[in-house]
């Protein structure tokens, strides 16, 4: 029901900022809590931020609280991750997901409530 294709991924060095956008296709998207996550070679896939479907409630891994920030535009179908003082820790495959709730403020960080998966942007920062 949900297709989603993330963008905006490249290197950067250590300090710098990059902005990711998911752009979703779909009949319901703004039903849909949406979520990033990222999986670093070796390591397993693991929660990043989220979103609700409202646009109202957010929650971040401690490790990017007050650096990256996570939105949402239902008008262009689109959510996207702001990513600033980067580390070369964050390093990684990022992906965007979405997660079919019955709240509207929902915000899920585990991998099995998203249902729906993009293809993943590679995120380099060098040191």
């Amino acid at each position: 029901q949900v297709q989603l294709v993330e963008s905006g991924g490249g290197l950067v060095q250590a300090g710098g900022s990059l902005r990711l956008s998911c752009a979703a296709s779909g009949r319901t998207f703004s039903r849909y809590a949406m979520g990033w996550f990222r999986q670093a070679p070796g390591k397993e896939r693991e929660f990043v931020a989220t979103i609700s479907w409202s646009g109202t409630n957010t929650y971040y891994r401690d490790s990017v609280k007050g650096r990256f920030t996570i939105s949402r535009d239902n008008a262009k179908d689109t959510v996207y991750l702001q990513m600033n003082s980067l580390k070369p820790e964050d390093t990684a495959v990022y992906y965007c997901a979405a997660a079919q709730t019955g709240s509207a403020y929902s915000i899920p960080s585990g991998l099995r409530s998203y249902g729906y998966w993009g293809q993943g942007t590679q995120v380099t920062v060098s040191s």
